[in-house]
């Protein structure tokens, strides 16, 4: 149906004295003797349009929150700057009745309970809030690596073989429960691939394949990993960012990851103020000014070595022991962050032993080329490194960890045929979502969390 959304009302006063038709759901209603208030949203704006009803002399309806209608009124400038509809019970159509126990009949509920109501949660300021972020956040990470020569590329969600080489996959079968197979080798060659398939951990392999081609491409996708945690920052599912570009080394990767980061942060405080303005007030404190001194300075680097010192000789009480060959943990991460260096941090150069297989290896014979960027009040959020591009160090780094190598001969062929230095990263999207918002737990930023033990 023809209908003005409620933002471009909002936003722009040239609609006053104008008669208009919007459609949304009423948020709160209050009646009086002779009039009635309704404010209403339809999803576009984060701030409601009121609705300000003439009951006249016949029977009046009042319309109930979570009701949708459609209004036909004129628009009229409101108090402190605003504009409001007025109309009559005439201009108001119910499109969509709702019964009084909506759930959401009051303010106030905490973000556990709407997690048990995800299908009706986005009618909340604050879930409007992060959709939107989440929406603006997609489209400037598209505009940056489009802007910059990057081909974009869909690399497959069902795979056969393991980028972390980890084993917390998920596997994809068409063989439902059943004892007629002997073994596992006889299951998996009736099934539907002829061999053992699972839902991609990474599209980084592929990527690499896509960009000794084409030079410099991303990816934005789902990911799967069945990792069995619970923790605020996990999920089974999320959505994946990862560049990957030929000819570069280690230093170019940083540079990359530093000016993407700046860039997307810088367009989200340009484009969503009143998103901002709504986390800084009811989330975290000091949201804005903590992402404009992120962007406004450039961001610290240390090797993963002169960490371990510095967290050793921080007299700090960690829960989790430090010493070199351990993996960083949330603590050590924002020690380094928030204490050390009082921003945004790249730690290079880790262990080996606690890196990935592809993974360049360094001269030292110890560590790799690898790259995370810790940033205040998270941590990680960005990993990366630059990958090994000689074929004999790949093979030897895969044999070590016992990998098969006919799962990967593709990825080997790379190395092969005119093989050249490149790298790239990995920015979860749900957490750079909660970062640029302060909300604290990654079931809040996705529409519908999957976790373990909880699919719906």
């Amino acid at each position: 149906m023809k209908h003005i959304d409620v933002k471009e009302i909002i936003c722009n006063k040239d609609y006053i004295g104008q008669e208009v038709t919007v459609c949304g759901w009423v948020r709160t209603s209050r009646n009086s003797k002779s009039v009635a208030f309704v404010e209403m949203n339809d999803g576009t704006s984060l701030k409601n349009i009121q609705i300000v009803i003439e009951k006249g002399d016949g029977d009046f309806k009042e319309p109930r929150v979570g009701m949708s209608l459609k209004v036909i009124g004129k628009v009229v400038e409101g108090r402190n700057n605003t504009v409001e509809i007025n109309t009559s019970p005439d201009g108001i159509t119910v499109l969509g009745d709702c019964p009084t126990d909506y759930p959401l009949q009051k303010k106030g509920h905490s973000l556990e309970f709407l997690r048990s109501i995800p299908h009706l949660r986005s009618r909340t300021n604050t879930f409007n809030a992060v959709w939107h972020v989440r929406s603006v956040l997609a489209a400037a990470l598209h505009r940056y690596f489009q802007n910059n020569n990057y081909v974009y590329i869909n690399t497959p969600l069902i795979t056969g073989s393991d980028c972390e080489g980890a084993g917390e996959m998920f596997q994809v079968t068409t063989n439902g429960y059943t004892t007629e197979f002997k073994s596992e080798e006889d299951y998996y060659a009736n099934d539907f691939f002829g061999r053992k398939a699972g839902l991609s951990v990474s599209g980084q392999l592929e990527g690499e394949m896509a960009a000794t081609a084409m030079g410099k491409i991303y990816t934005f996708g789902p990911s799967f990993r069945a990792e069995n945690s619970n923790t605020p920052k996990h999920l089974a599912e999320f959505w994946h960012i990862e560049p990957e570009v030929a000819f570069a080394e280690l230093d170019d990767v940083i540079e990359i990851a530093e000016d993407m980061l700046k860039y997307v942060i810088g367009q989200l405080l340009e484009l969503c103020p009143t998103e901002i303005e709504f986390f800084d007030a009811h989330f975290e404190k000091g949201l804005k000014a903590r992402l404009e001194e992120l962007i406004s300075h450039d961001f610290g680097r240390v090797t993963y070595t002169e960490a371990i010192k510095l967290l050793q000789e921080s007299g700090e009480n960690f829960v989790y022991p430090v010493e070199w060959g351990c993996d960083l943990q949330t603590e050590h991460e924002r020690y380094i962050s928030e204490k050390v260096f009082k921003k945004a941090v790249f730690v290079t150069d880790y262990p080996k032993e606690i890196k990935s297989f592809y993974m360049k290896q360094n001269p030292d014979g110890k560590t790799v080329a690898a790259v995370d960027l810790l940033v205040p009040g998270v941590g990680e959020i960005i990993g990366g490194s630059e990958r090994e591009y000689d074929y004999d160090k790949l093979v030897a780094a895969m044999e070590e960890r016992k990998m098969n190598l006919e799962l990967y001969s593709d990825y080997l062929d790379l190395r092969k045929f005119g093989s050249v230095p490149h790298g790239g990263f990995g920015l979860g999207f749900e957490r750079l979502i909660m970062y640029t918002t302060g909300m604290s737990n990654i079931r809040d930023v996705i529409l519908y969390p999957r976790t373990v033990g909880s699919i719906r």
